[in-house]
């Protein structure tokens, strides 16, 4: 079985994972949105089904694939140790920023 990371290393996938993160898509929305064939859809919609990314319903003729969030808890752990030093770089970057380029007040009405 292939792990959260191996799956999502596949760009096509996280394509398939964003688009699902907005709104459940049909085969055939994603088929059009991402401008892949049907059976590239399928296949890795298959592979993420499979690993418990996504989920399907049926809905009349075509079936909806809806995001899952709970695989992508594993990646948020990992990627929680981490975190701290992304604050620590994105607070120093905001305050650079407001220094060469201060915020401007209000416009008088």
């Amino acid at each position: 079985m292939q792990s959260t990371f191996e799956i999502i290393a596949e760009p096509n996938r996280r394509a398939i994972l964003s688009l699902l993160g907005s709104s459940q898509q049909s085969v055939g929305e994603i088929e059009r949105r991402l401008r892949m064939s049907q059976p590239t859809v399928s296949k890795h919609l298959r592979v993420l089904r499979d690993a418990g990314f996504v989920e399907s319903t049926v809905d009349a003729q075509r079936r909806l694939y809806r995001l899952k969030p709970e695989p992508l808890q594993e990646l948020d752990a990992w990627l929680a140790q981490f975190r701290r030093f992304w604050s620590t770089h994105i607070d120093a970057l905001e305050r650079h920023l407001d220094r060469i380029h201060p915020p401007k007040p209000p416009k008088k009405k």
